[in-house]
C-alpha cells in the first residue's frame, strides 16, 4: 500500500479518463484506516447522494474503505460540530453553505466557529434555485408575475424550508432588489414549502432546480426565473431573474467539503487535490448534474473565498433584516 500510494503522489491518478493532479506529501502511514464522511441530512437527501458519490472514487485512490455517516439535525449544524471536534485525522465533512457560513451568524451560541473551526477542503458544486409561483398565478410572463407581486405587498407571501435558510435569506435580497412585500412563512422543509403553493397558501418560494422543474414540468408550478446572473445550464428554458429586470442578483446554493481544523495542513491539500479532480471526473460530473447540480470542484482556497464572500452578503442581509433563529 505504501508503494501505491507513493506512486500516485509522484504521477497523479487517472479516474475516468481523466488524471488527476500529482498530490501534496502527507505523513506515510495516512491514511491508516477508514475515513468517514459526516452528512447532516438523512439518507437518500441531496448531500447524502453526493458524499456517497464521491466516498467510493476517494477510497480507491486512498486504498482504504470511506464510509457516509449520517448525523442528522439542526439544519446539518450537529454533523458540522462532530466535524470540527473530531481528533482523529480521519473525518470529513459533506457541508451545505448555511453549515459554513449562515449558521453562526445566526446563532452566535453553536458548539462551532465555521471560520475557525473548520478547515475548506474543496467547494463540490452549486446550483441556483428557481423563483417558483403556483400554476394558477394571475400574470403571463415573469415580468408580469413580478409586478403583481410588487402590487400585492404584504398580501402576498413566500415560503421557505426554515428561518436562516439560503432560500430565506435569497428571498430578502430579492425582496429588496425587486421592491416586493411579500411576508415569510417558514415551513419544515421544501416539499412542505411545495405542498403550500399547491394550495395556494403562499403565492412565491425559492426552490433547489431538481424540487422546482419536476413540478414545472407537470404544470403545477411556474418557474419565473432562476437565480443565477445568467440562464443555468441545468434549465436553459428558465430566463435569469436578470432578464426580468431583477439586476445585479445573483444566488447559490452549494455543497462542500470541509475537515476540522486540526487536520494537518498536508493532508487537507491531499485530500483538496484528490476531491477536486474527483468532482471533474465525467462520471461523477454526469451524475451531480441528473441531481441538480454544476460541478466545481475548487482548490481549498477556492472554497475558502466562496465561504468569506458568502458570510460577508449573507450577514449584511441578516443584519439589515433583523433576522434571528427560531
Amino acid at each position: 500500500m505504501p508503494t501505491s500510494i507513493s506512486r500516485r503522489q509522484a504521477l497523479g491518478l487517472t479516474l475516468g479518463g481523466l488524471t488527476l493532479p500529482a498530490l501534496a506529501q502527507t505523513p506515510a502511514n495516512w491514511p491508516n484506516k477508514t475515513l468517514r464522511i459526516v452528512v447532516g441530512f438523512p439518507g437518500g437527501s441531496s448531500p447524502d447522494l453526493m458524499a456517497r458519490t464521491l466516498a467510493e472514487p476517494l477510497s480507491k485512490a486512498l486504498g482504504q474503505p470511506v464510509i457516509v455517516e449520517n448525523r442528522v439535525g439542526a439544519g446539518g449544524n450537529i454533523a458540522a460540530e462532530t466535524v470540527a471536534h473530531a481528533t482523529d485525522n480521519h473525518t470529513l465533512g459533506l457541508m451545505i453553505n448555511g453549515n459554513m457560513t449562515i449558521a453562526r451568524l445566526l446563532n452566535p451560541k453553536i458548539h462551532y466557529d465555521p471560520l475557525k473551526d473548520l478547515a475548506p477542503v474543496s467547494l463540490i458544486a452549486t446550483a441556483p434555485l428557481i423563483l417558483a409561483a403556483p400554476a394558477s398565478l394571475p400574470g403571463a410572463t415573469p415580468q408580469a408575475v413580478l409586478e403583481a407581486a410588487r402590487k400585492a405587498g404584504e398580501q402576498w407571501s413566500y415560503g421557505s424550508p426554515g428561518v436562516g435558510t439560503v432560500a430565506h435569506l435569497g428571498m430578502e435580497m430579492l425582496k429588496a432588489r425587486a421592491h416586493l412585500g411579500a411576508v415569510h412563512v417558514p415551513y419544515p422543509g421544501n416539499p412542505q414549502v411545495i405542498t403550500a403553493m399547491l394550495g395556494a397558501q403562499v403565492q412565491l418560494a425559492l426552490l433547489p432546480p431538481g424540487l422546482a422543474l419536476a413540478q414545472v414540468k407537470a404544470g403545477k408550478l411556474r418557474a419565473i426565473g432562476v437565480t443565477s446572473s445568467t440562464r443555468s445550464s441545468l434549465a436553459p428554458e428558465v430566463p435569469s431573474l436578470a432578464e426580468s429586470g431583477v439586476t445585479g442578483f445573483n444566488l447559490e446554493i452549494w455543497n462542500a467539503v470541509a475537515a476540522p481544523a486540526s487536520l494537518p495542513a498536508t493532508i487537507v491539500a491531499r485530500l483538496s487535490d484528490l476531491l477536486s479532480g474527483i468532482a471533474r471526473t465525467p462520471e461523477v460530473r454526469d451524475k451531480l448534474f441528473q441531481m441538480g447540480w454544476q460541478v466545481a470542484g475548487t482548490s481549498a482556497e477556492g472554497l475558502a473565498n466562496r465561504v468569506k464572500a458568502d458570510t460577508r452578503s449573507m450577514g449584511e442581509v441578516i443584519q439589515k433584516q433583523r433576522i434571528q433563529a427560531d
